[in-house]
């Protein structure tokens, strides 16, 4: 399983700096076990006056540093939705500042074919060696780090996933799943379309919240996996 110290490489991608009071408790232990955690050797950590940052490595590229909301509540619903990749499947993974959750904790031993359309979720998957990973293209969008595709069909067209985890900006009983982007929401259809299961991956901040831009009815998920 993904180990303490991969959750909190990847929380240190997401922000600059974690506290260590915070830290331990998404993690869920005691401060002191960060601190051993943090000293048990060559970690990428260093600890500054209370507060946790990465050391400076070279790096090929520049990690998109996001600030994110509900950080605790989206590790844990990403630890859940991570389960349930299984060996070989084929799975989307939609934009949104839940999936790189999900995708930092996968088990590395895994084997499977990850299609996204988001550079977030990308540079997160690039790092697992056993990810077979294919991007889809088209225009860069800054707004939601997502590529947006020049013609109508694109590689989600070719293929049948296994799962698609769906991320959303808002959701109700009445109006379904919904987001800022109506581009955005047309790719998340097909995704959904074209996947055996459709799993909304959402925390509670977003229930009864409702956007312009309609991706689906709640009934046409699989499942739902939300921390209410």
């Amino acid at each position: 399983m993904v180990s303490r110290l991969q959750k909190l490489t990847f929380l240190l991608k997401q922000q600059n700096q974690i506290h260590l009071r915070e830290a331990a408790e998404i993690l869920g232990v005691s401060e002191m076990t960060i601190r051993r955690d943090i000293n048990s050797g060559s970690t990428p950590f260093n600890l500054l006056g209370g507060y946790i940052v990465l050391k400076k490595q070279k790096s090929s590229y520049q990690v998109i540093e996001q600030q994110s909301k509900h950080t605790t509540e989206k590790l844990i619903l990403g630890e859940e939705a991570a389960k349930l990749i299984e060996e070989d499947d084929v799975v989307f993974f939609d934009c949104g500042s839940t999936i790189p959750f999900i995708a930092s904790q996968i088990d590395p031993k895994i084997r499977f074919t990850a299609i996204c359309c988001s550079l977030n979720t990308f540079l997160v998957l690039s790092e697992n060696s056993n990810c077979r990973l294919i991007l889809l293209g088209g225009e860069f969008s800054r707004n939601n780090v997502l590529f947006n595709p020049l013609n109508n069909e694109s590689e989600l067209d070719f293929i049948i996933t296994d799962k698609a985890f769906i991320s959303a900006a808002g959701f109700s009983d009445k109006n379904g799943a919904t987001c800022f982007d109506f581009t955005e929401a047309k790719i998340k259809r097909k995704a959904i379309l074209k996947s055996k299961q459709a799993i909304l991956v959402v925390d509670k901040s977003k229930k009864e919240v409702t956007h312009n831009a309609f991706i689906c009815s709640l009934s046409e998920f699989s499942r739902i996996i939300t921390d209410i």
